[in-house]
Order: structure tokens, then C-alpha cells, then sequence
């Protein structure tokens, strides 16, 4: 299989300190978010300015720096999908992000896990293309790597319920069929997104701290797709509430 001839050599042909140069005064550590009308409404509850830009072929990712509780954090709205979204955050660790926080919906593979609410991942599936680049073959890579105690302690300690599995990352949210659904489920994932395996494997060949956790969207069955409060409009008021908490991690990075 191709995905097989991982090269394990850092230097490649193009860098991202090719085309980036490290910023003396980017914040070390860094929030990020997926859904549009969550991240507009973060941006405006904090002081805040345009500190740098970086773009996809076809779309400007502007980051900003936000002044919380008398700390600088650097915050963007992360484009979707594994290859984008690596992408992206190679351009930040070059900038100089050491830390990041990095939170979005998901699909729960269990009714029983209610929208908006907390899920952290410890595993990821491999069901995309991105993290073999940064990582030799395997099915599974792990998650919030030194940092999960931390994460698990933190919600503890603010009295917010959570749930701990393993996230399926695919690229395909068109294939996701009945079959491999029951696969998947049986491997044990329990919610499913289209970016965390490939993070992690970034995180774990740049060696950055990634936090990543999800908040509970559509609901997926072999029978039928519930899409609940995944539109970007939807449940406003309680994605607030998960934006604040990513926001009071960093600070507590």
C-alpha cells in the first residue's frame, strides 16, 4: 500500500519555513475552532487584533491575537478537513505556536451522548490520508498525548461531564456507510470527525502540545442520520459555553 512508504526524513522538499518566517511576538499558544458563526462570536467577545495571515490556495486564514485575563493567545478559525487543516497549523508552528487548543463538532456514533456535550478522545482512526505523511502505517494513533490527565482533571474540577473514547477521522463524509459504521463501532469509536488522527500525528512529528477535544453534534445510525444542533447557527448559547471552556484551557496551559 502506498500509504505504507512513510519517509522519515524532516527535510522536504518544500518547508514551511520556506514560504513562513517565525514571528518574534506570536503567542506560544494557540485556540482554534471549525465552525464559522462560533468562532465570529469569539472573536468579538475579546480584545482583539489582526496579528498574521496565512491561506489556502483559495482562502486567506487570518489569525488574531486576543488579550484574555491579561495574556496574549493567537486565535483562527481552522479550515476543514485533514489536509487543510495540517496544512494550516504547519504555518502556525512556524509563526511559533507551541501550544494548541483545538475544538469542533462531531458526529456521535451513540444516541446516548447528548448534543453539546464534551467528548476527548484518547484514540484516533486512521481513515484518512494526512497523518501518513507524519507517522508510519497503522490503524490507530494517540491523542492529547501528556495532556489528557490534565484535560480530564480540568473538566473534573469545573464540574462539566465528559466522555473518553476513540474518534474515527475520515475524509470521506459521503462514504460513511452502514458497513463501515459497524466497523468502526466495533473497533470501538464512538463519535467520528474529519481532522483529529492527522493532528495528532502533526503534533507528535513537530513535537507541539495539541489539546483536542469535541462537542457533540449529528447523530449516526445504521439506520438513519440525525443531524441535532450541527448547523453553524444552531444551539448558539451552549457552543458559547464550550468556546469559553476552550479558552480557560489554554489558560491554564
Amino acid at each position: 500500500m502506498i500509504l505504507e512508504e512513510f519517509d522519515e526524513n524532516r527535510q522536504a522538499i518544500i518547508n514551511p519555513e520556506d514560504l513562513v518566517e517565525a514571528l518574534p511576538d506570536f503567542p506560544e499558544t494557540v485556540v482554534s475552532c471549525f465552525a464559522r458563526e462560533t468562532f465570529k462570536r469569539m472573536l468579538a467577545d475579546f480584545q482583539h487584533e489582526l496579528l498574521a495571515s496565512t491561506s489556502m490556495a483559495n482562502i486567506e486564514i487570518p489569525i488574531y491575537k486576543v488579550f484574555v485575563e491579561e495574556r496574549e493567545i493567537a486565535l483562527f478559525n481552522a479550515p476543514v478537513g485533514a489536509s487543510a487543516c495540517v496544512a494550516i497549523l504547519e504555518d502556525l508552528i512556524a509563526f511559533g505556536m507551541k501550544k494548541l487548543v483545538l475544538f469542533r463538532t462531531c458526529g456521535v456514533l451513540d444516541e446516548d451522548i447528548r448534543e453539546t456535550s464534551i467528548i476527548v478522545p484518547h484514540t484516533a482512526i486512521r481513515d484518512e490520508g494526512t497523518s501518513y505523511h507524519y507517522l508510519p502505517a497503522s490503524d490507530e494513533v494517540e491523542v492529547n498525548v501528556g495532556l489528557r490527565d490534565f484535560l480530564r482533571s480540568f473538566l473534573a474540577d469545573k464540574g462539566i461531564s465528559h466522555t473518553v473514547g476513540k474518534v474515527w477521522t475520515t475524509d470521506g463524509i459521503y462514504r460513511e456507510t452502514a458497513a463501515k459504521l459497524r466497523t468502526r463501532k466495533d473497533a470501538g469509536a464512538i463519535c467520528v470527525d474529519m481532522e483529529c488522527a492527522a493532528v495528532a500525528a502533526l503534533a507528535a512529528f513537530r513535537e507541539i502540545s495539541v489539546c483536542h477535544f469535541f462537542y457533540a453534534a449529528n447523530h449516526l445510525s445504521e439506520e438513519a442520520w440525525d443531524m441535532r444542533n450541527l448547523a453553524n447557527h444552531a444551539d448558539l448559547d451552549e457552543k458559547d459555553k464550550v468556546a469559553n471552556l476552550a479558552m480557560q484551557i489554554a489558560l491554564a496551559l
